[in-house]
């Protein structure tokens, strides 16, 4: 009996590997936990093509996520957004500007990014331009200006 065997990783496993890794485990380790489990396959030949292009199909649909991303961001990067608020004598805004309202304002301008991936920093409570921060892709950032002037 060989001394290790080699399992394909259907999920995560701690201290073992990550989904979709090829991994060698001990014959025993593998026929009663891994494989009664469903976290693991054998590694036969068909399995381990399988992966491989699973996971060059996924690399490739990263890339292009963050083609886009960069992409999107370049267009962002020129974009100033002009909204009109209530405010006081001294600068100060009734209420605030929230990322649901630069949300708004972005679909207004042809552009769909969720408000989770807005970042304005502090709250948008002053009069003036402020950037704004979007977080495209884990890699992409993107800032935008916004300017706000009084109603």
């Amino acid at each position: 009996m060989p001394s290790t065997l080699q399992v394909i990783l259907h999920s995560d496993v701690k201290n073992l590997g990550k989904a979709g890794e090829l991994v060698k485990v001990r014959p025993g380790y593998a026929r009663n936990f891994l494989l009664p489990r469903s976290l693991a396959v054998p590694a036969s030949e068909s399995a381990v093509k399988r992966v491989e292009h699973d996971k060059a199909v996924a690399a490739a649909r990263a890339e292009r996520a963050k083609k886009e991303a960069t992409d999107l961001a370049t267009k962002l990067g020129n974009v100033v957004i002009k909204l009109t608020q209530r405010a006081g004598d001294d600068g100060r805004l009734f209420g605030s500007v929230t990322t649901k309202d630069l949300e708004a304002a972005l679909k207004g301008l042809g552009f769909e990014i969720d408000r989770k991936k807005l970042h304005a920093g502090d709250a948008l409570r002053t009069l003036g331009t402020h950037e704004v921060k979007a977080q495209l892709h884990h890699d992409v950032t993107a800032t935008f200006k916004v300017d706000i002037t009084k109603a």
